[in-house]
């Protein structure tokens, strides 16, 4: 994930891309070519590239595991940090991370990318129109092959909190309780597979089918409400909304519950762009403007902590509830 973030920031007006850090020579040799940054000083060690460096902004893209280790040390010396999702493995370890960028008086913007794809954003300015009234229901869908790297947390970590964080985005509302069935050791020593129900303070459903077993990948949401259904491909950047056919009816009402037919289905129009491009550039203008961050540290400590009540959950087999403890809510 790193070389696409060097090649993205190689990209963007107004950015100097000037060093990288990696264990591995190859990935060093991959960041430095053209048209990367053939002029792209690099280093093995992340510490001296930080202690030999002036830099203004910088993007944690290392497994997650080490967040915490290499987010704190680039806020110790005053660099604003993006980290890339899950902000860590453990909740105790973000509320970390935020503390030091609160001591640092730093940026901490946290890379949620999937909020930045342009069909979530034009579905974001639909849902606070109202144009799908009352929610009842968000279902995700993220499956796929088993990913070939690093692997040290499982799916609900490193996929799951997309999800979660979109759908707090989406609907403006915490998570109150979940109940997950989870299954472990059949690619990692940890979860593999995630089926979870979700509910919302506002009363919305929510429903998340994860794994890295499935051999062709999907990514897609739906949110059902009072006028119909919308639809993201996240994949494709698509947007389709599908009217309820009974929409002139008053809901509820049983005219609407049983009318038996399909409502039209729209393709919304969406200009498509990079959601990576997207949220650096929303990184670079908050730290050029010192506005707040696109996606504050406490929302994605909140995926964090629902992710580990699904973990809880699925362990358990019971309902867990969500928020017992309070977590950090930051601007930084």
């Amino acid at each position: 994930m790193g070389i696409n973030h060097a090649r993205v920031y190689g990209e963007i007006e107004g950015v100097e891309l000037v060093a990288a850090a990696d264990p591995a020579a190859e990935r060093r040799r991959l960041a430095a070519r053209p048209p990367l940054a053939s002029s792209l000083r690099t280093y093995a060690n992340y510490r001296e590239m930080l202690a030999r460096e002036r830099l203004d902004l910088v993007s944690v893209a290392v497994p997650t595991r080490l967040h915490r280790e290499v987010a704190q040390a680039a806020l110790e010396r005053r660099v604003s940090t993006l980290v890339e999702k899950p902000i860590a493995a453990e909740l105790e370890e973000g509320q970390a991370i935020l503390a030091a960028a609160e001591e640092a008086r730093c940026q901490l913007m946290v890379g949620h990318v999937e909020r930045f794809n342009p069909a979530v954003q034009e579905l974001k300015r639909r849902l606070e129109a109202g144009e799908l009234g009352r929610v009842f229901l968000v279902q995700a869908e993220r499956v796929g092959p088993f990913p070939q790297r690093i692997r040290d947390v499982g799916v609900v970590q490193d996929l799951a909190t997309h999800d979660i964080d979109v759908m707090r985005f989406l609907l403006a509302s915490e998570v109150e309780r979940v109940y997950a069935e989870t299954e472990a050791g059949l690619r990692t020593e940890h979860e593999d597979l995630l089926s979870a129900v979700m509910r919302f303070r506002s009363g919305v459903v929510g429903l998340l089918e994860v794994n890295w077993l499935t051999p062709t990948k999907v990514r897609r949401l739906a949110l059902v409400g009072e006028a119909g259904m919308f639809v993201v491909d996240y994949l494709t950047q698509q947007l389709l909304f599908y009217e309820r056919e009974s929409a002139g009816a008053a809901w509820p009402s049983l005219a609407a519950l049983t009318g038996g037919g399909e409502g039209a289905m729209t393709r919304i129009p969406i200009e498509k762009k990079e959601p990576l491009r997207a949220e650096l550039e929303a990184f670079v203008e908050s730290v050029a403007q010192g506005s707040p961050s696109p996606v504050p540290a406490g929302d994605a400590l909140a995926a964090v902590e629902v992710a580990t009540r699904l973990v809880e959950s699925g362990r358990t087999g019971r309902v867990v509830q969500v928020g017992a403890q309070p977590i950090g809510r930051s601007e930084v």
